[in-house]
């Protein structure tokens, strides 16, 4: 798959750390390069390994997971941060969302859902859990923005938006979203630079996760084991 994805995996339960840490390490073009027993401790091995994926529990000592991922994304922007947490409330997965956050998957998530999530979340998707993806369709009333703002649904989007929303939170290139719409590529880029100017979002993880919470699209994993 060419690249080897590396991960930094940050939980204060030693055994969880440890198996996960045993589980990934198995699998071909993923590493695990370093592991974090507390938030402070995620946030120093981020700034310094700069690793692809950070693998984050919430409820960890020093700097709890919400804390650390705030910080983590304003110093490592690249980074794509994935929370596996035994916590299934959804304001905990709204607000960690809010902070810059690609998925949210409980602990109790296997391991082969856990390497598929982190492919996902590095290609630029955003993942949840089974279990949490249906709630979140079903409780969509408020959106978030990229600065983490809660609002309410109440930003009107032109069919057309609405349209070229859908296709660029799906992942769609340029130019695939100017062939579906029949638009030039000019004009789709004049779409994104609109959409983000009117939700006051400012990149397309943005864009995809205000698709998500508005119930534009689903959750952009398709995985039904857990």
């Amino acid at each position: 798959m060419g690249k080897c994805i590396t991960v930094l995996l940050a939980d204060d339960h030693d055994v969880v750390c440890k198996g996960f840490r045993m589980l990934l390490d198995a699998e071909k073009g993923i590493e695990v390069i370093a592991a974090a027993r507390n938030g402070r401790e995620a946030v120093d091995l981020a700034k310094k390994f700069r690793p692809d994926v950070v693998v984050m529990d919430i409820g960890m000592p020093l700097l709890n997971g919400f804390e650390a991922t705030r910080q983590i994304f304003k110093a490592v922007p690249m980074t794509k941060i994935l929370i596996l947490s035994a916590h299934s409330d959804l304001e905990y997965v709204e607000k960690v969302m809010a902070l810059g956050a690609c998925g949210y998957l409980l602990k109790q998530s296997s391991a082969g859902f856990l390497k598929k999530a982190i492919l996902e979340v590095y290609s630029g998707k955003i993942v949840f859990s089974p279990a949490l993806s249906k709630s979140l369709e079903k409780q969509n009333a408020m959106v978030l923005n990229s600065r983490g703002t809660l609002k309410k649904k109440n930003i009107r989007l032109s069919p057309r938006e609405a349209e070229a929303l859908q296709l660029i939170a799906e992942g769609k290139a340029n130019k695939e979203i100017a062939s579906e719409l029949g638009i030039s590529i000019k004009t789709v880029e004049k779409h994104r630079q609109h959409l983000m100017e009117k939700l006051n979002i400012h990149d397309t993880a943005g864009l995809t996760r205000y698709a998500i919470f508005a119930g534009i699209i689903e959750s952009s994993t398709h995985f039904t084991t857990g």
